[in-house]
């Protein structure tokens, strides 16, 4: 990805590669952290029987859905683009009363949630989210879920700060809080693990501990992000403008918007009920399974997308569409070439993945996330695909097509979700299958909106894009051939060893046939490795 905007320099903004390389770099950290965590609940609790992790994987669904359905909605796509319309104009104090006003109405919503999540946490749980828990993982389910209550409430609170950090382009802290979420809860698993089943009351602390380092977490990152706001002049006003024309507009913008997030947690939620019912394990096995293929949909779909949308607001807002245009197509095609190789190792490698994930290894893991791994590719389009609807305001579309595939992946998982089909693989084969619907849907939209969108020179790339997919497949077959995995591989050493050299071979294939094929996208690794390379180097006599 190489910017051209003119006005880097002159309004003192982070480059647009930079921006991308910073997240990028935070992220992999926080999905190294975020690994670990989810290694040291598999190791340090059980993921079967009574005392097993379906509670506390359970335990999330209901926080998470109020978040994203009543808050996420309004913490970027429907607020960036308002705001960097008042930056664009100069209104920094109007931008500013602006976030106050929509975090005073957010805090009102989730202090009201809070007090739902507090109340009703076991009828919840029991009656929407896992009915086939009872007993004693029941009760770990509601306590865990109880410490959960305000962690919408601070990720509310914390998202509005960030994203008018993002809209003046600062996303350094941005980038660093959610660090401190993963670290406590792995701080907790390290600690409460010495409570677990034989030694802990009637509602096992330590997994209700994993709930509290959850929530300690949530605290740390607030307090991060509100350290990266005191330079920025950012003061609190008790007010919510219900008369500012642009705060109505937000208003309009938050239902679609958050429905369609609703819509996705409302799946997670339908996908745990099906797990739950295909025996002790499930839930966490799919889970597992789940995280390590968001891993490289949050690197590379997410980080990159968050870089490139306050770019394609600022085009906008400046009205220059052949710029939003040109942009939005440079990152499509970076994200496609970036991800491609990525998809590939995880195909090959899914085994070894597994195993480092859940120490005893798990072939229904690496089954699972097989299937998975087909998602990845078309999740990580969607990121940015779905910014160029909502950098133009609309955030119907993409909730239209939602709900349709949404509606979609519940009817497929009921046919495939079952143990004469697919089992608990099932759920995986679902979102695959719907993941590549729902981005073939919007780029039928976008195409019918912008018939010269998607250009010769975009095609030319993805078709060599996919010519040099071929040979790295081809790569990946023969490294698995020559390292596989072995009966009795453990350990982090003997496992990452033989998944770096996997992940290296494809990778390097990867380059140098782009190199070969003449991409775009290779150029600046080209650049940098010659630059690196050929820098000479000072000797002081």
């Amino acid at each position: 990805m190489n910017p051209t905007a003119p006005s880097t320099k002159k309004n003192g903004r982070i480059p647009l590669v930079n921006v991308a390389a910073l997240l990028i770099v935070t992220s992999l950290m926080g999905q190294v952290l975020g690994f670990l965590r989810t290694k040291l609940v598999n190791a340090n609790f059980p993921a079967t029987g009574p005392h097993s992790t379906d509670a506390y994987f359970a335990a999330f669904n209901i926080p998470d859905f109020f978040f994203y359905t009543l808050a996420a909605g309004a913490l970027g796509v429907a607020f960036m683009p308002v705001l960097s319309d008042r930056l664009h104009k100069g209104d920094r104090k109007g931008m500013w009363e602006l976030s106050a006003s929509l975090l005073n109405f957010l805090a009102l919503i989730m202090g009201l949630v809070a007090i739902v999540i507090l109340i009703f946490a076991r009828p919840l749980i029991h009656h929407f989210v896992a009915p086939a828990l009872q007993g004693e993982q029941l009760d770990t389910a509601v306590a865990i879920m109880r410490w959960l209550s305000l962690n919408p409430l601070l990720f509310s609170i914390a998202g509005v700060l960030t994203s008018a950090q993002q809209t003046l382009g600062r996303f350094f802290f941005y980038a660093l809080a959610p660090l401190f979420y993963n670290m406590c809860i792995i701080v907790a698993a390290i600690i409460f693990s010495d409570v677990a089943p034989h030694h802990g009351g009637p509602h096992q602390l330590g997994l209700v501990g994993l709930g509290i380092g959850a929530f300690v977490g949530a605290v740390l990152q607030l307090i991060v992000v509100i350290v990266g706001t005191r330079s920025l002049n950012f003061h609190w006003h008790p007010r919510i403008l219900w008369r500012s024309g642009d705060f109505r507009q937000i208003l309009r913008q938050l239902p679609p918007r958050s429905l369609d997030q609703g819509m996705d947690q409302l799946q997670s939620i339908v996908e745990t009920r099906y797990a739950a019912r295909l025996g002790s394990g499930a839930v966490t096995y799919y889970n597992n399974a789940y995280i390590l293929s968001t891993a490289p949909i949050l690197l590379l779909g997410t980080a990159i997308s968050t870089a490139a949308f306050p770019r394609l607001n600022q085009r906008l807002s400046q009205g220059r569409p052949d710029l939003f245009r040109k942009d939005f197509l440079m990152v499509l095609r970076a994200m496609i070439w970036l991800t491609v190789p990525v998809v590939i190792t995880c195909f090959f490698a899914r085994g070894y993945l597994a195993r480092l994930i859940y120490t005893k290894g798990n072939d229904e893991i690496a089954r699972i996330f097989g299937y998975l791994a087909f998602a990845i590719i078309f999740r990580v389009m969607y990121t940015i695909i779905s910014r160029w609807f909502y950098a133009q305001k609309d955030t119907k579309t993409p909730l239209f097509v939602s709900i349709f595939t949404i509606s979609f992946n519940v009817f497929l998982v009921g046919k495939l979700a079952h143990p004469s089909s697919y089992g608990v693989e099932g759920l995986a084969l679902a979102q695959a299958i719907v993941a590549a619907v729902e981005v073939l849907i919007l780029m039928t939209i976008m195409l019918v909106r912008d018939r010269g969108l998607f250009d010769a020179s975009f095609w030319g790339g993805v078709v060599r894009t996919i010519s040099v997919s071929g040979f790295s497949l081809v790569a990946g077959f023969i490294m698995i051939s020559l390292y596989p995995l072995g009966l009795h591989d453990r350990g982090i050493l003997t496992l990452g060893t033989k998944l770096l050299l996997i992940a290296g071979v494809i990778g390097a294939v990867h380059l140098g046939m782009s190199a070969l094929f003449g991409l775009e996208e290779v150029k600046p690794f080209i650049y940098r490795a010659k630059k690196l390379i050929l820098k000479p180097i000072k000797v002081d006599f």
